[in-house]
């Protein structure tokens, strides 16, 4: 990349982002951030701001808090983490992106900024880089984040969509754009290859439990299969009603944690509802459980097909959902050849196709 840089020479990029990484769950940011880092760029990630109203309300817990830090941290991968703690949220006056940088002492221009949460979007973030790239991870049908989503997009170099169908919900984009599906930190994940006696027939979730899960799927899969464990991890898990005995919910599981817990699995859950935003989602967990070595039962969209050969099945309701859990239970542990599949998506291969990406769109504006 060119254009602005350090002293030393390497580029310099900002992330706008929806999320921090001081809690269980690591998005898209996170990793990119981590990759271009470790390819020589001075990187500043920066997430939605705590505000005086999310604690006062609940929203963000007090205990939660205690892991962020206060200022800007530099971490372990070299990213400039920076976590605002403001009085409003973003979207009823928060300061502006420039206004938040100057405040944790940030130089507060920048090669590029790629942006992913809407509601960092201000006026000053268009002057912040020489390129400004939007990122959505999302669909966002409508409300403020629909309109933020225009703004952005009237203003912007280049989009780069997590999904086709992401990409398409932007109805008609007249700058470069490019689909980039979330991928996975191999070497964290990484099964043992050599591991020879096969699993135990558990079925386990990590992510998020909001009504984009189906607590009924997986009820009902419990109770087909009583000889079958189910774990499920994840903050705040509300199912409506008593599950089976051999369902666990353990809680939020801390993501230095989440590899060891899916090498006890043989199979992997993505039990999604009928939720229609979840259409545009590209799954993180689909790769990290693949290169665990396990299969995975999902239900189909857009973005999650049916791959049998390397141990990814679908179903479409409850007429073939048990059918598809049986079919993934009966893939040989370890399941070799999903390894091999979530290789090649690997986020370094990914975070080389974004720097290109980023790269084209300066070379067009040159």
């Amino acid at each position: 990349m060119t254009g602005t840089s350090t002293s030393n020479g390497n580029s310099r990029i900002l992330f706008l982002s929806h999320s921090h990484p001081f809690g269980a769950f690591r998005v898209g940011s996170h990793h990119y951030a981590r990759e271009l880092s470790a390819r020589g760029a001075d990187v500043v990630h920066l997430s939605t701001p705590i505000s005086l109203m999310h604690r006062v309300t609940g929203r963000v817990k007090r205990s939660d808090l205690t892991t962020v830090p206060r200022g800007s941290q530099r971490d372990g991968d070299g990213v400039l983490h920076i976590v605002p703690r403001t009085i409003l949220p973003a979207q009823a006056g928060a300061p502006s992106v420039a206004r938040l940088l100057e405040r944790a002492g940030v130089a507060a221009r920048f090669d590029a900024v790629l942006i992913d949460q809407p509601l960092l979007w201000d006026d000053s973030v268009r002057a912040l880089g020489d390129s400004v790239i939007y990122r959505p991870t999302d669909l966002y049908p409508s409300g403020l984040k629909n309109s933020l989503q225009q703004r952005i997009l009237a203003a912007v170099d280049g989009v780069v969509a997590t999904s086709d169908e992401v990409l398409r919900a932007l109805g008609p984009v007249r700058i470069p754009s490019l689909v980039l599906g979330n991928g996975v930190d191999v070497r964290r994940f990484a099964a043992l290859v050599d591991e020879e006696a096969p699993r135990a027939a558990r079925c386990v979730y990590v992510g998020a439990l909001d009504d984009r899960f189906d607590w009924d799927r997986v009820d009902a899969w419990a109770q087909a299969h009583p000889d079958v464990d189910f774990v499920i991890a994840g903050p705040d898990a509300r199912p409506a009603h008593p599950l089976p005995s051999n369902v666990d919910l353990v809680g939020p599981v801390p993501y230095a944690e989440v590899p060891a817990l899916l090498h006890t699995a043989r199979v992997g859950l993505l039990p999604l509802s009928d939720n229609p935003l979840n259409a545009g989602r590209s799954p993180m967990k689909l790769y990290e459980y693949l290169a665990a070595g396990l299969a995975v039962v999902a239900r189909e969209t857009p973005g999650i097909r049916g791959r049998s050969e390397v141990g990814v099945d679908v179903y479409t309701g409850d007429g073939d959902a048990d059918a598809a859990l049986d079919r993934a239970l009966s893939t040989p542990s370890l399941n070799r050849a999903g390894v091999h599949a979530a290789a090649a998506e690997s986020w370094v291969q990914k975070a080389e196709a974004l720097e290109e990406f980023v790269r084209t769109v300066r070379h067009l504006l040159d």
